[in-house]
């Protein structure tokens, strides 16, 4: 049995509710089988909303994890994670930390865009914990076969997916954290929330925080 079907279940979270999602992964997953697996996924009901699963991509056995949120609008269309407004500042961060970003793996804690419309727009809405809980699966046994060193969760659905609901990133930020059972972790903010800071200097601030705790990683994957 792989290590993804013996995977930690969230808080609150009944088994029952994660089964769909652990019967498609593979007895010997890979990455690749793991994404064609997921494609069929109907673990919960955002599969009826969004229009592909975005599963994640990078190097296979990274020694960093980056882990977001959800696909948004343009991964929804593209299928490919971070690779929208908020993909492109974490690019544009990693370059700063001097991390390579094909060198690393990247992905979400919810494979499917969870939205509502607005006019012609579809806008962002945060997963709730049966989603997060029904994904887990697929998470695990990412993490299972790239082997990271590190897991960074961006943001907080990310960090209490991982860390647990009581986990707050505004106040262990760039801490590297340990437990049972998985790599050794940090927690900073998703991209996206310094898109939306309210101005000019507040955005240059949280992009000064953000790139300061990519470098703090980069000198811990040095060791």
């Amino acid at each position: 049995m792989s290590p993804a079907r013996n995977s930690p279940k969230l808080p609150g979270i009944a088994a029952t509710e994660l089964a769909p999602a652990q019967v498609l992964i593979p007895e010997q997953p890979t990455l690749p089988g793991l994404k064609a697996a997921a494609a069929g996924c109907q673990a919960c009901d955002l599969y009826k909303t969004g229009t592909q699963t975005v599963f994640g991509e990078g190097a296979g056995h990274a020694r960093v994890m980056f882990v977001g949120e959800q696909p948004g609008d343009r991964e929804d269309i593209e299928g490919k994670p971070f690779v929208g407004p908020a993909g492109r500042l974490l690019d544009e961060a990693l370059r700063a930390a001097g991390i390579d970003r094909t060198q690393v793996y990247i992905t979400n804690a919810v494979k499917h865009f969870k939205w509502k419309p607005q006019g012609k727009r579809r806008l962002h809405q945060k997963p709730n914990a049966a989603e997060i809980g029904a994904c887990r699966p697929w998470l695990d046994a990412e993490i299972a076969v790239v082997k990271p060193h590190i897991l960074v969760c961006l943001g907080a659905t990310a960090a209490q997916a991982l860390l647990g609901r009581d986990f707050r990133v505004s106040v262990q930020r760039g801490q590297f954290i340990e437990r049972p059972g998985l790599p050794l972790m940090m927690a900073t903010v998703h991209p996206s929330s310094i898109l939306r800071a309210p101005d000019d200097e507040s955005r240059d601030l949280e992009m000064q925080a953000f790139v300061a705790d990519l470098r703090r990683l980069a000198q811990r994957l040095e060791r």
